[in-house]
């Protein structure tokens, strides 16, 4: 396989059954998606299932995916959908755990203060309401800079711009 495929040929190939093409796009966005859902979960635990999710629902939506938007784009949003579902299924479990439960573990506290971890949820809640707040168009280079370290060539490759840089 090419080393200088776009996502656009990797799709294709994976559409047609190639899972090392598909296994090439997970390898180029796994940190975009990981660090997304752990922006949205707050949890490194969530945000590696919620990667998995994502991925999971990406090769099964191959087939139907039409290319009008970037692949990057499209897994963004399979990304903020597992992370909303998984947040939405934890909230309703929340009520199921008791603090009596003599079968809970006793961990020792080794972190932040419940004060400072309080906080920078919500400074990331902030965060990402004002990023989820950007049109799509901006947002998504936005998070590919400042989150993922990409130049802008790479972030014009990356969402297929056609234009010279």
């Amino acid at each position: 396989m090419q080393a200088t495929m776009d996502d656009r040929q990797l799709v294709t190939l994976a559409r047609e059954g190639d899972q090392d093409a598909f296994t090439r796009l997970v390898e180029r966005h796994q940190k975009m998606v990981y660090n997304l859902a752990l922006g949205k979960t707050g949890s490194h635990h969530d945000a590696e299932e919620v990667t998995q999710t994502a991925f999971f629902k990406a090769w099964q939506g191959l087939p139907s995916f039409q290319g009008k938007a970037a692949f990057s784009s499209w897994l963004y949003r399979l990304t903020v959908n597992a992370a909303i579902d998984l947040l939405r299924q934890r909230k309703k479990h929340q009520g199921a755990l008791s603090l009596d439960d003599p079968d809970l573990p006793v961990v020792p506290d080794r972190g932040p203060s419940p004060e400072e971890l309080s906080e920078e949820h919500e400074r990331r809640q902030l965060l990402w309401q004002a990023i989820e707040s950007l049109p799509e168009p901006h947002r998504i280079p936005l998070l590919l800079r400042e989150i993922e370290g990409l130049s802008y060539r790479e972030i014009a490759q990356a969402l297929t711009w056609r234009r010279a840089l």
